[in-house]
Order: C-alpha cells, then sequence, then structure tokens
C-alpha cells in the first residue's frame, strides 16, 4: 500500500528536561540536575519572553539543554526552530550530538541554499525537525530561514563579528578583487588626512606600531564625502560580495562609521540595526546561549536588542570551574628561542596538540617550524570543520588555529596541550578605534575577558577534562599575568593564573617540561600539587568590571540611538545620546563619554544639514564638551580643535605631544609587561649603539621609534640619516660622528641642507612639514668656505645627544613602570606632563636644537 498512514499528536511533557526521556536513542539516562534546574526556569519564566538568555558555563551541557528546548517549542507549538553556530565545524559538531549523544533527528543546513537537501527543507518548514545553520544563514539578504519563529543563537558572546557583518564592507588593502576600490577611496580621503596618515592608509609604513595604527573618518568629513563614497561603491561593488551589505547600508551612511587602517578600510554601524532584519526581528522568540553573559549590556550591544532577560547559571557555578588548567608563562624566564624549544619538547610528551594563533602568517610559519623539526602533521581549521576524526585518531598531531578562539573544541584525551600565541584584544577597526583612540577600554572589558576564558578552555570542555595552557607573544601574556586584572577573573581561574605565574617565574626550561610531565601524568604527585590551586581558588572572590552598571542601564538608549539613526529621524537619536550621556557618572568612562558627546554632536550635525540649521550651534557645544571629558585624546582634540575652533585651546604641539604618548603607548604594549626583557633589550641596543659609529643611525632611528615618533631610515644614494616626524615637523638628522678633531666641509654642509629636498621627494609623510635639519657631531669647526651653505642647520654635540637618550631612555622607563593599557586616560595626562617637564617632548627638542645654528655654534676655519 503506497499511502501512509497520518501522523498523531503526541502529548508533549511539561518541561523540556522530562522530554530527554522520551528519546529513545539517548545515550545518558537523564540530564543532570543542574540542566534540568535551568530548563525548568526556562518553562516557567521565559518562554513567552521575546529575547532571552541562557547561561550555560562551559562543561556545563550548554548543547544539551539548548537542544531540548528547541526540541520541546517544535513539538510543544509546531514551531520552526533555528539553532545558529558560528561556524560550519560548529554546525556539524552539533548535529553529531544531537544525532549520536541525545538521539534527537535534526536537519544540517551548510553553505548556499542550492546545497540544502529537499527533505531537509521540508522538514524544517513543516516543523518536523530542528534546523542546525549558520550565522551567515539567517543574516544574508535572501534568507531562506525567514519565517522562523524561534532561533537559537549559540555562543552568543561570539556573534558579533557574524551579526555586524550584515551590515559591514570590509575593503582590505591586500585584497586582489577590491585592490582598484581601495585606491579609489583612499583617493577621495586624500584631502582630509595627514600625510602620515594616509601613507599608513595606502600600506606605506616603518615600525609595527604604524601596523596598528587606526583612524576614523569624522562624521562632518563622511557627511561631505558621502555623495562621492556613494559614487564609488556603487561602481565597485557590483558583482562582488560586497553587493550585498552595500545594498543594505547604502541609503545608511549617516548612521555608519568609517574605519581606516594600515590593513583595510572598515564601513559600518556602531552598533548592528537587527531591528530592520525581518528575518531576525519577526521571530517569536530568540534564545542566546553563552558560557558567560556578563552584567554590562554587552550581549544587547552585539546584537543590536534593547532587553534581554537573562536566566543565570544554576547554583555552585559561581565558584566551580570546568576542569583542570596548568598555566606555562614561558617569556617569564625563557628566550624567544627557548620558548620555541620548550614548544617542541612539550608537543612530544604530549602527542597531540593544538595551537591558536592571531593571523594566518603565524600559522604559517608554525606550521613550517613543526613540520621542518618534528615532522608532525599540521591541521588547519578547514582540515577539521567537518570531523576532527583524522586529527584525534594521530597519535602525534598538531591543530594550527588561525584567528579562531572559539568554537573548535577538544575535549578528554582529545587533547591535553594547548598553545595560545597572543590574542588581539581588539578583533577588528571599530574595536581597536575605541579602545586605543578614544580610551572606552570600559566599554570592551567583558567583551575582551569572555574572549580569553574561551580560548583558554578550547581543551577543557568538562569537570574531568584537564589540559596545560602555554600563553605566548603578545598582548595575552601581560593581559593574564597582570595583577590588576584578575580580581575580575572566576576564583578558579584566578587561581590557575596564580599558580601557573609562579611557576613560571625564574625557572629553568627543563623544570617546565618536568611540571607538564607530572601534570599529564594525573597521579598522586599532581594531586598534591592542585591543592595549592584549590587552597588559592578558596580565598578568591571575584570582583565587578568597572562602571559595569552604568553601562548595563545605558545600553537600551545607546540601541535606541541606533535606531532613530538609521531612519534618519535625527531629533530621536539626539534624545538618545543625552539619556546615554545623563546617566554615565565614573570615571572610567570618560573616554565613553566623550565618545557619545561626539555622537551627540555628530546627530547634531546631521540634523543641521537636513535643514534644521539651529542644530549647528548645538553640535559645536557637544563637540566642546566631547573634549572637556577627555582632553587627552589626540583624535578628539584635532577634531574638536577644527570643528569649534577657538573654543578649544589646544595648539598644535598640544596635540602633537598627545600623539607623541599615545605613539609610546602602543610601543610599551609591543614590548610587553609581563617581563623587562624586550624593553631593556632595546634600551641596551640603543644606548651601545650610540657609541658606535656603524650602529649609531639603527640606534638613532630606534631611540625616535621609543619616544613616539615616526622615524624612519632608508639607505639609498643622497638619503639622509635617520628622521623623526611629529605631526607637521620633522627633524632630519645627519650623522658626522666618526671624527675625533673634524672640520665640516662644503660637500657635507651641502649635502645635509638638501635632505629636506629629498625628505620631501622620497618621504610622503613630509610632504607638508616644516623641517629642522640638524648635524650631530663632536666636531666644532666648520670650513669657511662652508658656512655659507649651513644657513639653517643645526647643530647637537655628539655627547649631548647621548645625554639626551639616555635620559629620555630613563623617562621612557618611568613611564612603563605605570603603563596598564593603551587608552589609560590618567597615564596619558601624566605622561604628556612628565615628557614636558623633562623636555624630552617634540616641541622641546626642537627648541634645544633651534637654540645652536651651525654657523654660530661651529668655529670657521
Amino acid at each position: 500500500m503506497a499511502f501512509k498512514t497520518p501522523l498523531t499528536a503526541s502529548s508533549v511533557p511539561e518541561t523540556p528536561d522530562k522530554l530527554f526521556r522520551e528519546l529513545t536513542r539517548r545515550k545518558f539516562p537523564d540530564v543532570l540536575p543542574h540542566q534540568a534546574a535551568m530548563m525548568q526556569a526556562y518553562a516557567a519564566k521565559a518562554v513567552r519572553v521575546p529575547d532571552v538568555a541562557l547561561q550555560l558555563p562551559t562543561g556545563s551541557g550548554k548543547t544539551l539543554v539548548g537542544l531540548l528546548i528547541a526540541e520541546w517549542r517544535r513539538r510543544k507549538f509546531k514551531e520552526r526552530v533555528v539553532y545558529l553556530c558560528p561556524t560550519k565545524q560548529l554546525v556539524y559538531q552539533v548535529a553529531e550530538q544531537a544525532n549520536e549523544k541525545y538521539g534527537l533527528s535534526v536537519a544540517t543546513f551548510v553553505g548556499g541554499q542550492r546545497h540544502f537537501l529537499p527533505a531537509d527543507r521540508t522538514d524544517y518548514l513543516q516543523a518536523e525537525k530542528i534546523a542546525i545553520t549558520t550565522y551567515s544563514s539567517l543574516f544574508n539578504t535572501n534568507p531562506f530561514f525567514d519565517q522562523a519563529d524561534v532561533i537559537f543563537v549559540d555562543d552568543a558572546h561570539a556573534s558579533e563579528n557574524y551579526i555586524a557583518s550584515h551590515w559591514t564592507l570590509r575593503i582590505g588593502r591586500l585584497d586582489e578583487r577590491y585592490t582598484a576600490l581601495h585606491q579609489a577611496l583612499c583617493n577621495a580621503f586624500t584631502p582630509y588626512l595627514t600625510p602620515t596618515d594616509l601613507s599608513r592608509l595606502r600600506g606605506v609604513w616603518e615600525d609595527v606600531v604604524d601596523r596598528t595604527w587606526v583612524e576614523k573618518l569624522a562624521t562632518p568629513t563622511l557627511t561631505l564625502l558621502t555623495p562621492q563614497i556613494v559614487e564609488i561603491l556603487d561602481a565597485h561593488t557590483e558583482n562582488t560580495d560586497l553587493a550585498y551589505p552595500w545594498s543594505l547600508i547604502r541609503g545608511h551612511l549617516d548612521a555608519c562609521h568609517i574605519y581606516l587602517s594600515s590593513q583595510e578600510i572598515l564601513i559600518r554601524p556602531l552598533l548592528p540595526p537587527t531591528f530592520s532584519h525581518p528575518a531576525f526581528e519577526n521571530a517569536k522568540q530568540r534564545i542566546y546561549m553563552s558560557a558567560t553573559l556578563g552584567a554590562g549590556g554587552d550581549l544587547e550591544r552585539l546584537t543590536g536588542r534593547k532587553s534581554i532577560t537573562r536566566l543565570p547559571a544554576p547554583d555552585g557555578w559561581d565558584t566551580q570551574g570546568v576542569g583542570r588548567r596548568f598555566f606555562i608563562f614561558p617569556e617569564m624566564s625563557l628566550t624567544p628561542d627557548q620558548t620555541v624549544e620548550l614548544r617542541r619538547e612539550l608537543m612530544q610528551r604530549a602527542g597531540r596538540s593544538v595551537v591558536l594563533v592571531p593571523s594566518d602568517r603565524a600559522a604559517a610559519a608554525i606550521a613550517e617550524e613543526i613540520g621542518q623539526n618534528l615532522k608532525y602533521p599540521v591541521f588547519h581549521a578547514s582540515d577539521i570543520e567537518e570531523s576532527k576524526a583524522d586529527f584525534v585518531g594521530s597519535r602525534q598531531a598538531v591543530a594550527v588555529v588561525a584567528n579562531r578562539y572559539d568554537g573548535i573544541d577538544f575535549a578528554g584525551d582529545e587533547c591535553r596541550l594547548l598553545f595560545i600565541e597572543g590574542l588581539p584584544k581588539a578583533m577588528n577597526a571599530q574595536e581597536r578605534f575605541l579602545m586605543t583612540r578614544m580610551a572606552a577600554n570600559a566599554l570592551y572589558n567583558e567583551r575582551i575577558q569572555t574572549r580569553v576564558v574561551q580560548a583558554i578552555g578550547r581543551c577543557t570542555r568538562s569537570l574531568e577534562d584537564y589540559s596545560a595552557v602555554v600563553v605566548s607573544g603578545e598582548e595575552l601574556p601581560d593581559y593574564l599575568a597582570d595583577l590588576r586584572r584578575r580580581p575580575f577573573f572566576h576564583p578558579e581561574l584566578q587561581a590557575e593564573i596564580t599558580f601557573g605565574a609562579h611557576q613560571s617565574k625564574d625557572t629553568e626550561l627543563t623544570d617546565l617540561v618536568e611540571n607538564f610531565e607530572i601534570f599529564l601524568e594525573n597521579d598522586r604527585d599532581w594531586e598534591s600539587v592542585n591543592r595549592q590551586i584549590l587552597d588559592e581558588r578558596d580565598r578568591a572572590q571575584q570582583q565587578f568590571l568597572p562602571a559595569i552598571r552604568e553601562l548595563e542601564k545605558a545600553v537600551g538608549a545607546e540601541i535606541d540611538y541606533q535606531t532613530a539613526l538609521w531612519r534618519h529621524d535625527y531629533d530621536g537619536a539626539i534624545a538618545a545620546a543625552d539619556r546615554v550621556l545623563g546617566i554615565f557618572e565614573s570615571p572610567d568612562l570618560r573616554g565613553y563619554r566623550a565618545l557619545w558627546n561626539y555622537l551627540a554632536g555628530s546627530a547634531c550635525h546631521l540634523a543641521a544639514q537636513s535643514g534644521n540649521a539651529a542644530m549647528a550651534a548645538k553640535s559645536r557645544q557637544y563637540y566642546r564638551d566631547a573634549h572637556k571629558c577627555a582632553p587627552n585624546i589626540p583624535w578628539l582634540t584635532a577634531f574638536a580643535r577644527r570643528e569649534v575652533g577657538d573654543a578649544v585651546t589646544a595648539q598644535a604641539d598640544d596635540i602633537a605631544l598627545q600623539r607623541q604618548v599615545e605613539r609610546i603607548g602602543a610601543e610599551l604594549t609591543r614590548l610587553g609587561a609581563t617581563h623587562d626583557r624586550d624593553f631593556a633589550k632595546l634600551e641596551q641596543s640603543i644606548l651601545d649603539g650610540l657609541q658606535r659609529h656603524e650602529t649609531f643611525e639603527r640606534a638613532q632611528k630606534d631611540l625616535g621609534t621609543l619616544l613616539g615618533f615616526n622615524a624612519g631610515k632608508v639607505e639609498s644614494e643622497g638619503s639622509p640619516d635617520p628622521w623623526w616626524i611629529s605631526d607637521s615637523r620633522c627633524i632630519v638628522f645627519e650623522d658626522y660622528v666618526n671624527t675625533t678633531d673634524g672640520t665640516l666641509s662644503v660637500t657635507k654642509a651641502r649635502q645635509a641642507t638638501s635632505h629636506p629636498d629629498w625628505m620631501r621627494a622620497n618621504v610622503a609623510e613630509s610632504a607638508e612639514c616644516e623641517f629642522l635639519t640638524v648635524l650631530v657631531t663632536p666636531a666644532i669647526k666648520i670650513s669657511s668656505a662652508a658656512t655659507v651653505h649651513a644657513t639653517g642647520l643645526l647643530y647637537w654635540g655628539l655627547d649631548d645627544f647621548r645625554t639626551f637618550a639616555a635620559h629620555s631612555l630613563q623617562i621612557v622607563r618611568q613611564l612603563r613602570t605605570t603603563f596598564f593599557e593603551q587608552g589609560d586616560l590618567v597615564w596619558q595626562a601624566e605622561a604628556a606632563e612628565l615628557l614636558k617637564q623633562q623636555g624630552v617632548d617634540f616641541a622641546s627638542i626642537c627648541r634645544r636644537v633651534m637654540a645652536k645654528p651651525v654657523v654660530q655654534y661651529m668655529q670657521a676655519v
């Protein structure tokens, strides 16, 4: 008989946890008590709530809880349920768990719609199966899942880039598809950028600090350029991947920001306007699942939702950690070469290991080193996207994963050794700008902490798991080892970090290897040591992050601002910004308060441009207030001075000094605070280098960079010796140091005075600079014939320069002792004052050399 028997409705238990017992293919007899408690709380309190978040710590069985609630709703209310994962790998991982462990039949949707199986489409549309898919399947311009009743957002803490990308244009400088577009936008921006910033935008730089540079196109400039930008993007995005996000923001550039960096041009709104995406907005309910939900409104900012009801973690999870991490900080005691050697030694003993790195280039370098020295097979993220079976099945293997700090899990014996080679605090240009240029670090404290916790937990996924975590590279070792941050971590993590840092200091490579072997054995020897961590945990208490309550209270008004701006309702945006500003009182939010004054002023500017002329004066007042909130932010000072004029008293030297401090902060971040080795090595290199003529120029350049100047040196015919640039002034050196009793010749004088011409022709950053040409030499005589050619040439005695260098290094070392992070407004103000007092700011250096013209100071012979 071909006809099918009709299905009859079956009863559905009153809570999701009881549904598990009806799944005959399940591998477990029942859910755990804390899982049942979460599902019962959901059934009692949150079934009808539009936005609800479930806090389910790592190891608590988050996926099972989410899938059971999803299946319960599907059966009880006959709803279409979509379960979103950040990556394809996680889609397959969740589907495998559903089928193999929990006895649930689900439908997976990966890739374009044309790849979706007809049977899976039907099962979802008829509410017969939960759909497991990626964020990008919902957040696109033509989603198949446009009529979902319930949307589960898994790993919600990592959703920002996946959700915001729907309204984001990333125009990579090195992406061959968009080279012409990048160049066209650079051309449009050229009149509004300094020569230095333009060279950075085009990818011409001298040092690491320039590579991390980020700038923002101010709203008045963006308004002025909008017609050009629209025409350029219309012409260049057609038939490209950028066509889709551009179609969404094309009519909303007034609600967006343009960020410039040496890697890309980023165009996006401050917060994702998810209200404008029907596939997300029209669902009956959105359920966010995360290991940590925070208390500062960060989840709302990530998802663009004004109010999300939170169901907190079950009792006891506030002090109980997940598994055991043994932290190793090799750079506290070992040299870079020893750190690499330690990595090899530990990999040999662990068999399988995972390495997380911040970039594809770093991944390639480590993979090459492993291949050459260990001969182990290396797996990349794409190799384990659908299945980890090949990796797990290898006795000796290394998974090297670039720019992914969550999502890929290695539970139990799959891996006991995790390396994290640096973790950038900022994951996109907007975050980097707001943290390093606008001093809005408080906004991101919670988000960064969550990323760190997720990264270090890749190999500890349950209570019985254990894994060593080897932390090295830039930023992350300093972040974890800093005692000022530690109280904000979970007590168990505080204890693990404290123990690991203590074991890593003043130790040898062999000791670290031996400690790892004891940890790996996990026997009685480790059990006695582990007691130290437990005792430390019991003493620790977790503190709230600074200003977290104010941030939480303000988030609804922040989203109202973005919503009004997206709808071109400038009056509504101004009112929302005023509500935000009325909440912020904490000193920790000075940078963020300054940002919101700027945003309010920008809304007023847009209102004035649209016909309400009275708003122009109000705009200037907000810009004034923004500068008053944070007078030591150079971007804001320069902007306010340009837009407000005489009302902002900061002079060009003040702005140059602020930028100098900003760059010193970036240099200190690069050199790290976990140990003194890198700074001391650079300090020694400069001091020793200035003693020998063959290394003098390199040391002089390095000194300029450390002092926060744009320092450079090019070895070519006719080129000058090093130069230091600070905003619109440039000191270009002629180093005549290889002499004991020499006389400045006509040739040498001519060569030195021609340096500005060479600079203008060859160094774009110097195109609009005022030049000071400085002769550094022990000589005190000049040929009489040379005096006519030495007009404008300035003198700096060699011994005096060396004394200045030593003094400057001592001042930077002093600043390093109080440095916490980029964007610390208190440090920036104190640093600027100290540099000025000690004559190490650029204006003081200029006055120093201008007091000694060569023709007056050197004796003509």
